[in-house]
């Protein structure tokens, strides 16, 4: 009987691990996330081409200081969709969504 009792608990311990993975949301959250993050890199970087070639300081700042905030903002609407799609399973899997604080 004792052996029965630590086999059970052992499946059981073993089925709570295997329900911490990640979710099919989870993953397509994860994925539309990283494409929104690199959208918003490659704008980022077109700006920060065009402050390269800017003929005056305050150009090249203006189009530097837009490049950072395109980059802000595709970070904050990642981390949200991330963040929707981790609670969409109801919390299980939310240990791993980043804040939006």
């Amino acid at each position: 009987m004792k052996k029965f009792a630590i086999a059970a608990a052992s499946l059981f311990v073993l089925s709570g691990v295997a329900a911490c993975g990640e979710s099919a949301t989870d993953k397509a959250a994860e994925k539309q996330a990283d494409a929104i993050e690199a959208t918003g890199e490659a704008r980022a970087d077109q700006l920060e081409a065009q402050a390269a070639t800017a003929p005056t300081e305050a150009q090249k700042d203006a189009l530097n200081a837009q490049a950072d905030q395109v980059e802000k903002n595709a970070d904050r609407k990642a981390d949200r969709v991330e963040q929707q799609g981790g609670n969409a399973d109801g919390g299980m899997t939310t240990s791993n969504t980043p804040s939006t604080h």
